[in-house]
């Protein structure tokens, strides 16, 4: 089965993977995220339009940015999951355009009937939409409209993609602008167009980064304002004796969740990758077993995870919306038997065998 896939700065040759993703992605599920993608345009489309007018719904706001999370690199990789937020999608469009043909008859406007995603329909089989998702991909996009403005719809996706991985932790903490949903369904809206221009697409992308740089200072604050301001912290590299947890991503309030329900069990939190900096917050710092960093870089964790000793729910396991195969209220479940009530616990470092890597 054929793919394609260069959303990420790690890709093949710097070209793209078009066998099996450098994260761990097979084509089947770079199928499935191309027609989530596909299908969240739709609820964009009546999204927009019924913003037009004034009415707009918080459920169908969030959804969207759940949904291109769940497309990101290395975000979720289960085609179950994925399906059933197809089908949701499909539930949550006809929310919207619920939404907009009531706004319209308020208003005494005849409402639109947009085509391409809006009319959408899932296959009632897992292999029926593997093949809708084999259309709903760039080669087929770039037959239809070159490589130039087929480009510059995947730079905007991309974009939004990132953008919504932000926007979703900062909505965990509290944090949200309707500005951003409001660019967002702009955006998805102008994706699903038949007729896009790269003056358009262009303009589309520039306004991309500025949201994105207001979505950074939503995270940042929702930071700062729950775990206070990071402040220079050495950090050991070495691994301690006892049973441990190892926790990747970028989601703080998942990594404290962990700590708070592992604490006074005897367990050893280490982060990994892009979860480091959370070594220099006060408020997650402030845990005594949060211990240490463990590993190298994100690309790496597909071996770094298989060589440690202990349990590695990372932060897109732990994410309930997005992935998560391992929500946090399992966490005390989860601790457990990490601490040894399972016949058949992780063994976690010895005193012999300091972890190797780490």
């Amino acid at each position: 089965m054929e793919m394609f896939c260069y959303q990420c700065e790690q890709t093949w040759a710097g070209r793209g993977c078009d066998k099996l993703g450098v994260c761990g992605k097979d084509p089947a599920t770079a199928a499935l995220q191309d027609l989530l993608v596909y299908a969240i345009k739709g609820i964009s489309q009546y999204a927009q339009r019924a913003r037009a007018i004034g009415a707009r719904e918080r459920d169908v706001d969030v959804f969207v940015i759940e949904g291109l999370f769940t497309t990101g690199t290395n975000v979720n990789f289960d085609p179950m999951r994925i399906e059933a937020m197809l089908r949701k999608a499909v539930a949550v469009r006809g929310k919207a355009q619920d939404m907009y043909e009531c706004a319209c008859r308020d208003a005494g406007i005849t409402p639109e009937e947009p085509i391409g995603p809006a009319r959408w329909q899932p296959a009632a089989t897992a292999m029926g939409l593997l093949n809708q998702g084999i259309n709903a991909g760039i080669f087929e996009r770039r037959k239809a409209f070159g490589d130039d403005l087929a480009g510059l719809q995947e730079m905007l996706t991309y974009g939004l993609k990132g953008m919504a991985a932000y926007a979703d932790h900062a909505l965990a903490l509290g944090k949200e602008d309707d500005t951003v949903y409001a660019f967002v369904h702009e955006a998805l809206n102008y994706l699903a167009q038949s007729d896009p221009t790269s003056d358009e697409l262009f303009a589309l992308n520039m306004k991309c980064g500025e949201t994105n740089l207001k979505v950074m200072e939503m995270l940042d604050a929702a930071h700062t304002g729950t775990y206070g301001h990071p402040v220079p912290t050495p950090v050991r590299i070495n691994a301690l004796k006892g049973k441990a947890i190892l926790v990747s991503g970028h989601d703080l309030k998942e990594l404290d969740e962990l700590l708070r329900q592992t604490k006074g069990l005897g367990i050893n939190v280490y982060t990994h990758g892009e979860m480091l900096p959370a070594h220099g917050y006060p408020g997650l710092k402030k845990h005594e077993h949060l211990v240490g960093n463990y590993g190298t870089a994100w690309q790496n964790q597909t071996l770094e995870f298989d060589a440690f000793p202990g349990g590695h729910p990372d932060d897109d396991q732990l994410h309930p919306a997005a992935a998560g195969e391992l929500y946090v209220t399992n966490f005390q479940y989860r601790a457990g038997r990490l601490a040894g009530r399972d016949p058949h616990p992780k063994p976690g470092f010895s005193a012999a065998d300091p972890g190797g890597t780490c």
